[in-house]
């Protein structure tokens, strides 16, 4: 296959896997779906849902968050992990929200970004599947398949995301997103896949016989 195949190919057969693309984090409000997502870096999605809640039931809005003590925050999400750093940022990004944005989460890649704590990645998850926006949050587990399915040669999440918003129309951008990690978690994991194993990667390079070795920077 070229490039337009396995891109043809990785579309059509990711609609197939997964019609419905549900978001993996548990929200009711685009507030929560913020917080969330900042608690599942380098965190699972499942151990994020067990602590959100224990969370949100003490807090669920910009304006409880800051009456919490920076600690309590802390001694909840610890099983997160990064706990301190992760802990201050939701305390000082809900300050935020309440002096700045009416305790509204802003709709905009710029003013998500300049929130403590938010990086690029939180905030495409945030426009994407909170706002409806176009994008295509990538962390590591999409540029690693990205790799693997010769959609990308760049070192890093930046290049990776700019070579899939390049390759793949942008109304499929949210939904693929997500269809990505879903088949990632499932079937092209980082061990139970060396990039001959599963269907996508079998596909794509049917005469690959050795593991595929992703470029390191």
């Amino acid at each position: 296959m070229n490039k337009k195949e396995r891109v043809d190919f990785i579309l059509e057969y990711l609609d197939k896997t997964y019609p419905e693309t549900p978001i993996p984090l548990n929200h009711r409000s685009k507030y929560q779906l913020l917080v969330a997502v900042l608690l599942s870096a380098q965190c699972t999605d499942e151990r994020v849902n067990k602590v959100t809640p224990i969370l949100f039931s003490k807090a669920n809005n910009p304006k409880k968050m800051i009456k919490l003590e920076t600690e309590e925050i802390y001694n909840i999400i610890r099983p997160c992990g990064l706990a301190p750093k992760k802990s201050r940022a939701i305390s000082l990004l809900s300050q935020v929200l309440v002096d700045k944005y009416n305790s509204k989460v802003p709709e905009s890649f710029d003013a998500l970004e300049e929130l403590p704590g938010v990086g690029h990645k939180t905030a495409s998850v945030v426009m994407s599947q909170g706002f409806g926006h176009p994008a295509f949050p990538v962390d590591t587990h999409i540029h690693r398949l990205a790799q693997r399915w010769g959609l990308t040669n760049g070192l890093n999440v930046v290049q990776t995301e700019k070579d899939l918003k390049r390759l793949f129309p942008e109304k499929s951008w949210n939904k693929l997103h997500l269809q990505i990690i879903f088949y990632g978690r499932e079937f092209c994991t980082a061990r139970g896949c060396d990039g001959t194993i599963c269907k996508i990667c079998r596909s794509c390079y049917p005469k690959r016989r050795k593991p595929f070795k992703a470029r390191k920077p």
